[in-house]
């Protein structure tokens, strides 16, 4: 650091590299493991915190004692309000917190690693070409994806892979067949509207990859597989699919 005016231990890259794996634990807390987190939060306990940690992993604690705390804190509290309102509700509103929280620790290194105002522009682009976490909760983020995304590429892969749709339906894609030696062709696509992310990690679909998919006949967000613990043999015998969320709606409600 001596005289290393220009020198930063952190670049962009890793800085966003830590956003991006604290958002993936807090999405896979109000996803994929909300049954846990919702038991997690009790009401009669001490003022509560969810933190997300670059690992991905997720953890329901006390805030920190020493004031002021090596990193800014999440919301204090988010248990008192558990049982006080819808748990749909009550989650998204988690979700927001979670977001202002998730960009102030970002930024925090980034006045503490002495980003200039480029690498803070360009920081923040890279966060926000990511839906929020309120956005992959309540399904936003796929209405977005359609702009960001070429249908017909996303759609015909997808088809492919996603050989399960909404509980016993397969997910649809028509496409007209072309005449090659016609100069006019039409292309028809019957797309569904939850495509684009998954409601537990958040990830747009991958075009070039081969992916399986699955759709929740309650909320009628789409998954990966993998994200879930489906795989396709099993979602076979699934006649109507309910997602760990919607699952949890029932089980977690006191």
């Amino acid at each position: 650091m001596d005289g290393g005016a220009h020198y930063n231990p952190r670049s962009v890259e890793a800085v966003f590299r830590d956003f991006n794996g604290r958002r993936s634990a807090i999405i896979k807390a109000l996803t994929t493991d909300v049954v846990e987190f919702y038991q997690q939060c009790d009401p009669e306990k001490e003022n509560l915190c969810l933190y997300g940690f670059p690992t991905e992993k997720w953890e329901v604690n006390l805030p920190a004692e020493e004031v002021p705390p090596e990193l800014p804190e999440p919301a204090l509290g988010i248990n008192f309000a558990r049982d006080g309102m819808q748990q749909k509700d009550w989650l998204s509103l988690v979700a927001v917190h979670s977001d202002a929280w998730l960009l102030s620790v970002a930024f925090y290194f980034g006045a503490r690693f002495g980003f200039d105002s480029a690498d803070r522009k360009r920081l923040f682009t890279m966060i926000n070409d990511l839906p929020t976490i309120y956005e992959v909760l309540t399904g936003n983020a796929k209405k977005q994806s359609k702009e960001n995304s070429p249908v017909s590429n996303h759609t015909s892969n997808k088809s492919k892979s996603g050989s399960k749709g909404r509980g016993s339906e397969s997910r649809k894609y028509t496409k007209q067949a072309k005449d090659e030696d016609e100069d006019e062709e039409e292309e028809r696509l019957v797309e569904d509207e939850d495509e684009g992310h998954c409601g537990a990690c958040g990830e747009i679909y991958a075009s070039e990859t081969v992916e399986f998919w699955i759709c929740c006949d309650i909320c009628e967000k789409w998954f990966h597989g993998k994200c879930v613990k489906i795989t396709p043999a099993r979602a076979d015998h699934i006649k109507h699919y309910k997602c760990p969320l919607c699952s949890g709606n029932k089980r977690a409600r006191p």
